[in-house]
């Protein structure tokens, strides 16, 4: 059955969907794992606290993944919460391609790649994955929870765009 002119086409819908997220100010990170030895990553809007008790997170990672399949195998990741000053990291992990990590300072930290100079860190392990659409959220439970040194401005995306939260004048 053709739209009418009250049904948007698929893609019509889609974009509309897209531009109304795009209106929602949302945190920046950079989930990672090992494989083996070597670091993955990738970039996320869709994170967000979970629980309090016990401290939990959700990450949204598209299920094509090849870092989900690697967080599938281990069971861990490290949820890197950039700071304002971090839109290239940002931009360099949200590219595709194997080697994200060419030229990137890390360390390890509960066994996972953790950036430096972050608004926060976190590293989680998963206790369920659930399908939502072509995504997968993955449940896990916080095994430490850091505030970066200094309280960096957390890195935010609005409107196809890097920038950060600001207070309003009291």
């Amino acid at each position: 059955m053709p739209p009418t002119a009250s049904q948007p086409t698929e893609t019509a819908a889609r974009q509309a969907f897209r531009d109304a997220m795009a209106a929602i100010a949302s945190p920046v990170a950079v989930v990672t794992a090992m494989d083996g030895p070597r670091p993955q990553g990738a970039t996320v809007s869709a994170f967000a606290s979970l629980s309090l008790t016990p401290p939990m997170v959700l990450v949204s990672l598209d299920e094509r993944s090849q870092l989900l399949a690697i967080i599938r195998r281990t069971g861990r990741f490290g949820l890197n919460i950039l700071g304002t000053h971090q839109a290239g990291l940002a931009t360099a992990f949200a590219r595709s391609g194997p080697d994200k990590f060419a030229g990137i300072a890390w360390s390890p930290s509960e066994e996972l790649p953790r950036l430096p100079g972050l608004a926060a860190w976190i590293a989680a392990e998963v206790d369920d994955y659930v399908s939502a659409g072509d995504h997968i959220v993955l449940l896990a439970h916080t095994v430490i929870a850091e505030a970066g040194a200094g309280s960096p401005r957390p890195l935010t995306y609005h409107q196809r765009a890097f920038g950060t939260h600001t207070q309003l004048a009291s």
